[in-house]
């Protein structure tokens, strides 16, 4: 169905422009013809070789020619008759048959200008018609970084500080600019440059007089727009989906407007002064650009009597009945449910903040599950991809999204990956530069480990000092064992040393030796420090180690290492350590088990239950805890870990057996009556200790939240379209890339994708524009302003070439300007947005970038555009004390007839959207999308059709 409409639509616009070209051309083919049979006649006529059958001479004419009079003194009277009639006949065609091509502002006009025959006319039209199509591509790319540089304006932040739930205060970035300001001000200006500065530069062509081709483009686009686009976007919405408009006050204001201006065109051109434009009258105009964009910031913002209008109201988190918009409650329950937003005094920026923080969230948790295996911080970077994809984007984006296709500039979103790696890589590197942070010394010292646990019986042990810093000296410190709770001499051999370091070595090893014995004794410690750094060599934490000796004559006792441990939710898989101290000899198994607290099984993490064997001599051993995530902004749940009573194990020679028989014969003596054997003996008994239950909290980091707050700051998608350097500039525009869209699934096997045909064509036809428009300076240079200047410098020097070559195309096919205005400079500055209002379509949620865009694109158009060359003009008439006389002609009649028209469109959407069977503006049930734009289709080509045949004469009003 879609290619069928295409190929109506391509056919009807084919169809237009060969009638167009034939009426055109057939008063050009009358005219010569007109002229060489009147300069076939004699000066004395008598040549009879004039044709009878030329309709175009009047019968008076012919009588003259052949003598049909007769009477006296009739010679005379023929040389003036004939005199006359060739003056009117011969000098007419060439004042409005054949038009006469004015030289150009820019480009110089192809001679002869006469006496040229009708190949020749249609190979100049060919030649002319290529030009403007490389024209237009080559404003589209310009325009787009024109766009770019107003992206990285009205995206410019300011800091402010909100309170959050917990009366925390937050810092956040918004952004200064409103949203429906910087569309109907900036964001129109960059996608309306081209028709608007065409209308001022085509009033300085012409000697401050007015001409047809730029306002019959501002008319000949806003009927394109509201028409074609607002169709194809309508049929382009996938199936089963629906967008409606966000912003349905801000809509109400701009279709008012933009409806509005053309009737207020209407009323100056043939009301009030016919034909003539007052001073008063253009600043007016003027004028009603900032009045549009002051009374739709009103509507956004409800202030005044929007306030009190179309209002529902809903229920908050705490249960309160609230007020809310009804736009935005009919697009929430278009989403779905959604967590519930607090109404609060923190406004809405800081609401936006939440939002996109859960959204993120949000992300993270799917990606998580999708991708069990991946590490975090990849899972982070893809979340911010997602996010950065799915954000709200401008009208800038889409259209440079769309221009980017077209040109062999690859996809928009392979951008948005660099930027989300770039993000969290700046993110993190912010989090652990405290970490990171060398200090001046050159050369550090100190134990790695800080801390040994031994057994009585390992003999030796290894201890390690490590050197940080610069390591391309020589260096070296001395070491000594120190007593504590074990002595040297009885529980391990003192030791005294040097440690040399060498150039180029960063590490040193000695070894320790612990002596054995029979007797039971608790665990004992001994120290081990560094002194005396050569110079130049600091000493860092720990200059001290700790050595531990686990006594292995008994099984001993067993215990947590702490009572409360304090994890992350993101740490996937916990080890609890449960310490065997005291002894460690034999093999013992202790019991162990979770239990509910705040955290609930299966919810935030798995249940577990079982036993740990701690082996002879094995002195730890770890219980497995598998934490759920949920990710979590603010979790905190806890749960308990218990430890049961130890047991020894059996073993093949039954010494467990027997050494337990023996314990249970001790412990049924009175405690007066026990030996010093069975003291040892009931010491020597696997026990628990003081902590045998352990309390896991589940928490998330605070890195984890403070790199989500960042991310999120960060996740700003008008920082894709702009550029850092010229270097990146050039890179682009040499480079082919796919134009294909990413899904963002990293998959691992996915195949490299490789530019289509069609990109390699279109990057080597753009190559020219691409290279020369990459000397534009990049938007990070002053804040994009630099590179708005040069930008719109450009655009004019391009649009001018337009005029010239628009202008010197109607006159080799002898077509009006008007026509070529509205039928050709009108489709071509409208084209790119219409790729960018189907890409709009597809991606966006609601319908603003698609429909509010196109009525508040309109009223710019007239207001600014023909508003501000119309000013100038008339100051400079004023001026010098004459009137700025304008035609009202086809533009009067183009202008009127789009108001009807437009009334009847904009019924069409509303209809949509309040019709309980479609509910939306864009998309629905594919009968009815289709029949709505087919409906705004024929609109179109009947707008542009009576045109014609008014401008021809064909229809007289």
């Amino acid at each position: 169905m879609q290619l069928l409409l295409k190929s109506i639509f391509t056919c009807a616009l084919l169809v237009i422009f060969v009638y167009a070209t034939a009426q055109s051309l057939a008063k050009v083919q009358e005219s010569e013809a007109r002229r060489a049979y009147l300069n076939g006649t004699s000066p004395a006529l008598g040549s009879s070789n004039l044709s009878q059958d030329g309709h175009f001479l009047s019968r008076r004419l012919r009588q003259v020619v052949h003598g049909e009079e007769g009477e006296e003194g009739a010679p005379s009277q023929m040389e003036d008759d004939l005199s006359q009639l060739m003056k009117s006949n011969v000098d007419a065609p060439d004042k409005e048959e054949l038009r006469k091509c004015s030289v150009g502002l820019v480009l110089p006009v192809w001679t002869p200008e006469y006496n040229i025959s009708m190949g020749d006319r249609l190979i100049r039209g060919f030649v002319y018609f290529v030009l403007l199509i490389y024209l237009f591509v080559g404003v589209s790319i310009i325009a787009d970084r024109f766009m770019a540089a107003i992206e990285a304006i009205t995206s410019i932040e300011r800091a402010v500080v909100v309170k959050g739930p917990n009366n925390v205060k937050q810092v956040m970035h918004v952004r200064i600019w409103n949203e429906t300001v910087a569309n109907l001000t900036l964001m129109a200006l960059g996608s309306s440059a081209p028709e608007i500065l065409l209308s001022v530069i085509e009033i300085y062509a012409k000697d401050f007089e007015s001409g047809d081709l730029g306002p019959g483009t501002i008319v000949g686009s806003a009927a394109y727009n509201l028409f074609m686009i607002i169709a194809v976007c309508m049929i382009w919405i996938p199936a089963g989906e629906v967008r409606r408009i966000r912003h349905l006050r801000v809509f109400f204001v701009t279709a008012l407007f933009s409806i509005f201006a053309y009737v207020w065109l209407w009323l100056i051109l043939s009301v009030f002064t016919p034909g003539v434009i007052q001073v008063w009258e253009a600043i007016v105009t003027l004028l009603f650009f900032p009045l549009t964009v002051l009374w739709a910031y009103i509507a956004e913002r409800r202030m005044l009597v929007y306030k009190y209008m179309d209002k529902n109201y809903r229920v908050n988190k705490r249960g309160t009945v609230v007020a809310g918009e009804h736009d935005q409650v009919e697009m929430d329950a278009e989403k779905g449910p959604k967590h519930p937003m607090v109404t609060s005094a923190r406004g809405n920026d800081a609401e936006a903040f939440d939002e996109a923080r859960r959204e993120y969230i949000t992300v993270l948790t799917e990606l998580r599950q999708k991708y069990p295996d991946a590490d975090l911080e990849q899972l982070e970077m893809m979340a911010q991809e997602q996010v950065l994809a799915r954000s709200s984007k401008s009208r800038a984006f889409y259209r440079i999204q769309a221009t980017r296709k077209m040109v062999g500039s690859g996809n928009l979103m392979r951008k948005i990956q660099e930027r989300a790696h770039s993000d969290l890589t700046e993110v993190k590197a912010q989090l652990h530069a405290g970490d990171d942070e060398e200090t001046d010394d050159p050369i550090r010292m100190y134990f790695e480990p800080g801390h040994y646990t031994v057994m009585e019986n390992c003999g030796e042990f290894e201890v390690r000092v490590v050197r940080r810093g610069d390591i391309s000296t020589y260096a070296s410190v001395e070491y000594e064992t120190q007593d504590g709770t074990a002595s040297a001499g009885t529980d391990f051999v003192g030791r005294k040393g040097l440690l040399s370091f060498p150039p180029g070595v960063d590490e040193q090893r000695f070894r320790i030796e612990v002596i054995d014995d029979d007797v039971f004794e608790e665990d004992e410690c001994f120290y081990i420090r560094l002194f005396n750094p050569s110079e130049g060599v600091k000493l860092a934490v720990p200059m001290i180690a700790t050595v531990m000796i686990l006594d292995d004559d008994h099984a001993g006792i067993f215990a947590f290492t702490d009572s409360v441990f304090e994890i992350t939710e993101s740490v996937g898989k916990f080890e609890l350590k449960v310490m065997r101290y005291s002894g460690a000899r034999g093999t013992v198994i202790v019991p162990y088990w979770t239990e509910n607290e705040t955290a609930k099984d299966s919810k935030d993490y798995e249940e577990t239950r079982g036993e740990l064997i701690f082996e002879n001599n094995e002195s730890e051993k770890f219980i497995d805890l598998y934490i759920l995530e949920e990710s979590s902004y603010e979790k905190d749940v806890s749960f308990k870990v218990h430890i049961g009573e130890p047991r020894l194990a059996p073993d093949s020679t039954h010494y467990h057996d027997e050494m337990a028989a023996k314990i249970k014969e001790v412990e049924k003596k009175a405690v007066q009556d026990l030996t010093e054997l069975d003291r040892i003996l009931l010491l020597s008994k696997p026990r628990n200790g003081e902590l045998t239950t352990a309390i896991v909290r589940i928490r998330e980091s605070q890195e984890f939240k403070a790199t989500v707050d960042k991310l999120v700051a960060k996740a700003n998608v008008s920082a894709v379209l702009g550029t850092s350097s010229w270097k990146e500039q050039f890179k682009d525009a040499l480079t082919v890339i796919p134009a294909e869209e990413s899904e963002f699934d990293n998959d691992d096997d996915a195949e490299e994708e490789v530019p289509s045909c069609f990109s390699y064509v279109s990057h080597f036809v753009c190559l020219f524009w691409k290279v020369l428009f990459a000397f534009v300076p990049p938007t990070d240079i002053c804040g994009g302003y630099v590179t708005f200047v040069v930008s719109i410098f450009v655009i004019g020097v391009i649009t001018a070439i337009i005029g010239d070559a628009a202008s010197y195309f109607g006159c080799a096919l002898n077509i009006k300007d008007s026509v070529t205005a509205i039928l050709f400079v009108a489709l071509g500055t409208s084209i790119p947005d219409t790729f960018a209002s189907m890409i709009a379509a597809k991606h966006d949620e609601g319908a603003d970038n698609c429909i509010g865009n196109v009525t508040g694109s309109n009223a710019v158009n007239v207001f600014l555009g023909i508003g501000l060359a119309w000013t100038i003009a008339a100051v400079y008439h004023s001026s010098h004390g004459n009137a700025f006389f304008v035609e009202p002609g086809t533009i009067g009649f183009a202008v009127a007839l789009f108001c009807g028209e437009a009334l009847i469109a904009i019924f069409i959407i509303m209809f949509r959207r309040w019709h309980k069977g479609i509910g939306a503006e864009l998309g629905g049930p594919k009968v009815s999308k289709y029949i709505s734009a087919a409906i705004l289709v024929f609109l179109w080509v009947f707008y542009v059709v009576i045109c014609i045949l008014e401008a021809y004469d064909v229809i007289v009003v």
